[in-house]
C-alpha cells in the first residue's frame, strides 16, 4: 500500500480505517451493500479495515505507475521497473485479495448498479462540492477540472444505466466504451493553495484510483460472462478514471516530485503499513473471530516491507 509521507494523510487514512462503513466504498462515493456473502460475513471492523486497504492498495497501484514514467524521464530504468513491478503487486495480488474478502464483485447487474450510485454521487454531490469549494479558495484551475470531471461522471452513470438495460432485458446494446484523453504528469510542486483544496484532491486521487481497479476487475468478471461488449465498456471508463482523471488531479496536486523524492515517500508509506496499520489491522481482525482477514493483513504487512527495503536499495545506489 501507498501513502503520503505528511502526517495529515496518515492521520486521515487511519480515520477511515476506523470510521469507513461496513461495506465495500465507491469511487469516492457512499457505501454501498457487498454483493457477496464473503464480504457481508466479515465484522463490521475488518470489512472496514479491508475497504481501507483496497483504497490504499488501487492508489499505490497509481501512484507507483506515475513514479516509473517519472524515472524513466529521469533515465533511471531500474527504479522504473521497481515502481512498475512493485505496482503490479498491489493491484495484481493485494487488491485483488481484499476484494475478494470483501466481496465486492458481484453479477454483472449487481456490478453496474453498485457502479451507478458511485458515479451518480461523484457527479451530483462530491465534484460538484469539490468545484464550489476550490471556487470560493480561489483555485480556480482545480475548480474547472473538478467540474469536467463531474460532467465526465454523469456521462458514465448514463452508459451504464444503459448497459444495464441491455444486461437485465436483453434489449439494446452496451454502450461503446469513453476514450481517453490521457493526461502526463511530469514533477512538480502542487499548483494549488488552499488546504481545502489539497484535501479534496487527495478524496478525489484515492477515489479514482478504487474506481479504475474496481472497473478492472467487474471488466474480467464481464468477460468470464461472455459480455465483451460490458467489458470493454468497464475497461474504457477505467481509462478515463485512470489516465485522465487522476492523472489531472496528481498534476494539481504535484504527486509526482523527483526520483529520490518518490522513493522517500514510498518507503515511508510502505514501512508504516508494514509496522503499524497492517498489523494493527491484523490483531483487531483476530479479536472479532475473522481468520482469513488476519492472514492476508499479516502477509500483505510482510510484502510492505520487502518493498520498503528494495526502494530503501534502490535509493541507496542513486548518486
Amino acid at each position: 500500500m501507498f501513502r503520503h509521507s505528511t502526517r495529515s494523510f496518515i492521520v486521515g487514512l487511519c480515520a477511515l480505517a476506523v470510521a469507513a462503513p461496513a461495506s465495500p466504498v465507491m469511487a469516492g462515493g457512499p457505501p454501498q451493500p457487498a454483493p457477496h456473502t464473503a464480504g457481508r460475513a466479515l465484522n463490521a471492523q475488518t470489512l472496514a479495515d479491508v475497504t481501507a486497504a483496497m483504497k490504499g492498495e488501487a492508489f499505490a497501484y497509481a501512484a507507483y505507475s506515475l513514479f516509473a514514467a517519472e524515472a524513466d524521464r529521469q533515465g533511471l530504468p531500474a527504479v522504473a521497473r521497481l515502481f512498475r513491478s512493485t505496482a503490479e503487486t498491489e493491484l495484481t495480488e493485494h487488491l485483488r485479495e481484499a476484494a475478494t474478502l470483501a466481496g465486492l464483485v458481484g453479477t454483472d447487474a449487481a456490478n453496474l448498479r453498485q457502479a451507478i450510485s458511485g458515479e451518480t454521487y461523484e457527479h451530483q454531490v462530491m465534484y460538484r462540492r469539490f468545484a464550489e469549494q476550490a471556487r470560493a479558495d480561489g483555485d480556480l484551475e482545480a475548480a474547472k477540472l473538478f467540474t469536467e470531471i463531474a460532467a465526465d461522471e454523469g456521462r458514465h452513470r448514463d452508459a451504464f444505466r444503459t448497459a444495464l438495460a441491455a444486461v437485465t432485458t436483453g434489449r439494446g446494446s452496451v454502450p461503446a466504451p469513453p476514450k481517453a484523453d490521457v493526461v502526463a504528469v511530469p514533477a512538480g510542486l502542487p499548483k494549488v493553495k488552499a488546504a481545502r483544496t489539497k484535501a479534496n484532491l487527495d478524496t478525489a486521487l484515492h477515489g479514482e484510483a478504487l474506481a479504475h481497479a474496481k472497473y478492472m476487475l467487474f471488466a474480467a468478471h464481464a468477460r468470464q460472462t461472455g459480455n465483451a461488449a460490458l467489458a470493454r465498456l468497464w475497461e474504457g471508463t477505467a481509462k478515463v478514471e485512470l489516465q485522465e482523471h487522476l492523472a489531472g488531479e496528481a498534476v494539481l496536486a504535484g504527486l509526482v516530485r523527483t526520483t529520490r523524492e518518490n522513493l522517500r515517500t514510498a518507503i515511508t508509506g510502505e514501512h508504516d503499513e508494514a509496522t503499524t496499520v497492517y498489523p494493527g489491522f491484523a490483531k483487531r481482525a483476530a479479536v472479532v473471530g475473522d481468520t482469513a482477514a488476519p492472514r492476508f493483513f499479516r502477509d500483505t504487512a510482510a510484502d510492505e516491507a520487502k518493498h520498503a527495503a528494495a526502494f530503501q536499495k534502490a535509493l541507496d545506489q542513486l548518486h
